[in-house]
């Protein structure tokens, strides 16, 4: 059952005459095809003939143009969960097309604005592409991963298990256990009262400085490999009881890792160059609301200096 989210989404897209500005550019169709034309398979190809309405194939190029076009949480439902209503509104969108052309509104000066105004976001997508696909190149992505590794320089990571408990008492016997040489791991499975890390013998993996409160974190980044923390630590969780089991020096990503995050930073600022180059050589002329003329802007008055003193 496809959630009131994404029927609610389809209904505004007809509202807006997306579905309709999507087959605005297709002739209208001749003639009607034959019966046995509506009845045929399908041949098998990359896209396949997934409707009719009235023997003009609809096909799942234009499922997914339209799921494309829908809110990101629509998006990321099972397309056959919301395949039967896409193909709804796509037969409903034919059919209403198909209506208008017979109804002769595609030579309309409306038809006609709202089919140049699309033609004129295509063009502007197409080129942006171009500029962006030409301009980033295998040198501007080392150049912007060395800038990124420099503003994201390697931190350091302690590997850490602990045991929590309630009360500072209950704290420092278990430091006293560990001290005659009880198992911390052992431990922590018994005495812990963090569920989750108590599974793994109160484990807590690497963990970078920043992602722990303060004053655990401080404590640990204080202590040496190996050592376990001879007075309990108080966080706003209860008293801890550390072991540090390795310390290193935290990874940096490849340049794989971040490529995708370098090249949507790279094509903003090309976006923005293209645009200002444009701009450059362009005569641009902006006008008011009403079609007047804008205001001149008055060159900014400076202050008069004061007057020095006269010297006698």
């Amino acid at each position: 059952m496809v959630n009131r989210v994404f029927r609610a989404a389809l209904l505004s897209m007809a509202a807006c005459g997306l579905a309709l500005a999507a087959h605005a550019q297709t002739p209208a169709p001749a003639a009607p095809a034959a019966p046995a034309a509506s009845t045929a398979p399908a041949p098998a190809d990359a896209d396949p003939v997934v409707a009719r309405v009235n023997g003009e194939a609809v096909h799942r190029s234009d499922v997914q143009r339209m799921v494309a076009q829908l809110p990101p949480q629509v998006q990321q439902m099972p397309l056959e969960m919301i395949y039967p209503a896409v193909i709804e509104q796509l037969v409903n969108s034919k059919l209403v097309a198909e209506a208008g052309y017979k109804a002769n509104l595609a030579g309309t000066p409306e038809v006609k604005d709202e089919i140049k105004r699309a033609e004129e976001r295509a063009v502007q997508r197409a080129y942006i592409q171009k500029e962006v696909q030409s301009r980033i190149t295998q040198a501007k992505l080392d150049e912007a991963y060395q800038a990124f590794l420099k503003q994201n320089p390697a931190q350091e990571e302690v590997k850490a298990a602990h045991i929590l408990v309630e009360k500072e008492d209950e704290a420092k016997a278990i430091i006293a256990q560990l001290k005659k040489g009880g198992d911390f791991a052992k431990l922590a499975k018994e005495k812990s009262k963090d569920p989750v890390a108590a599974e793994q013998g109160g484990d807590l993996g690497y963990f970078t400085k920043d992602t722990m409160v303060e004053p655990f974190a401080d404590a640990a980044f204080a202590m040496k490999k190996g050592e376990v923390s001879k007075e309990p630590v108080k966080t706003q969780f209860g008293w801890h009881i550390i072991k540090v089991e390795d310390k290193r020096t935290q990874p940096q990503p490849s340049l794989d890792e971040v490529k995708p995050q370098l090249e949507q930073q790279l094509s903003k600022d090309i976006v923005t160059n293209v645009v200002d180059d444009l701009r450059k050589v362009a005569k641009v002329e902006t006008f008011q609301l009403d079609g007047s003329p804008m205001p001149k802007e008055e060159p900014a008055q400076t202050a008069p200096k004061a007057e020095e003193p006269k010297k006698n």
